[in-house]
């Protein structure tokens, strides 16, 4: 089981040293601030050394003091307010070039989503959607975007999607109730974790439905009632989160279907670009026209 941060420090505190417990009740009391602190940073706003930090950190079970980083962003994304948010951005971009700062981020979290992803994991999910009798899929809050987005393509594609709109929990399993083993569910979840995703999950599981998980971490909820967990990173930029990672990975979701359904999705595209022309959905090359 992964264990929680505090967990870990509390489960260690009586073996700590003097200095060692220092940084311990620094990290519990102000755990926002100490999560994008340098080992050298922390080490002087508690007055020990970067070393001591260090050692602290693999003496509470960690490789090093990146993975203690890693572990105070996780938890800190899922507990902030959006006003403490605000706060811990203003420490983190550089405003005086936001453009280059929020895209380097971004850039950054790809390159984890990259690391972190299994591919076995991915080809799972892949063939677990293709062969679905229904494709449900859940998320709420600024996830819903990334629901809408993959709801759209994979209603072009398959024609069998449901994307659940409601935070109603009658609604929910109104729409849910019929969900099977020879359907799939999936479920995307980012910090601030919402309860009604793990609910919804949960119950596509317990009615035996294959349920995928897209989060951006093992530590996420989501993870414990998925057969299939898939990694996106996100990370806060002031009071939104940045979303295109997992963005990035549902994209490749869909492409992976595309092949492997090519000759049905061929046919598909080439009805639906017959129906475009003949009501003229998209301006064609050399054509200017306002509205009607």
């Amino acid at each position: 089981m992964i264990q929680n941060l505090l967990d870990r420090i509390h489960t260690a505190m009586d073996g700590l040293s003097k200095r060692q417990k220092l940084i311990a009740e620094y990290i519990i009391e102000h755990y926002d601030k100490a999560a994008y602190m340098t080992a050298s940073k922390l080490g002087e706003m508690v007055g020990v050394s970067e070393s001591t930090v260090v050692r602290f950190a693999t003496e509470i079970g960690y490789d090093g003091y990146p993975e203690l980083q890693k572990a105070m962003q996780e938890m800190i994304r899922d507990k902030l307010t959006s006003v403490q948010r605000i706060d811990v951005a203003s420490d983190r971009i550089d405003y005086e070039d936001v453009l280059s700062s929020v895209l380097n981020q971004d850039i950054k979290l790809i390159k984890k989503t990259m690391e972190e992803n299994n591919n076995e994991s991915f080809r799972r999910a892949v063939d677990s959607i293709v062969n679905a009798r229904t494709i449900y899929i859940f998320a709420v809050k600024s996830s819903f975007a990334l629901a809408r987005f993959l709801g759209y393509y994979f209603e072009l594609i398959f024609g069998n999607v449901k994307i659940i709109e409601t935070t109603s929990k009658t609604q929910m399993y109104e729409q849910l109730f019929r969900i099977d083993k020879q359907d799939v569910m999936i479920g995307i979840s980012f910090p601030r974790y919402s309860s009604s995703t793990v609910e919804a999950m949960q119950f596509a599981s317990q009615q035996c439905s294959h349920v995928i998980a897209i989060t951006d971490s093992m530590t996420s909820p989501v993870t414990k009632v998925s057969d299939c967990v898939l990694i996106a990173k996100s990370d806060m930029a002031s009071v939104v989160d940045s979303l295109v990672a997992p963005l990035s990975l549902i994209n490749a979701l869909i492409v992976a279907t595309v092949e492997q359904k090519r000759d049905e999705v061929t046919q598909t595209f080439k009805q639906l670009e017959s129906i475009w022309d003949r009501y003229d959905l998209y301006i064609k090359n050399g054509e200017s026209r306002a509205d009607e």
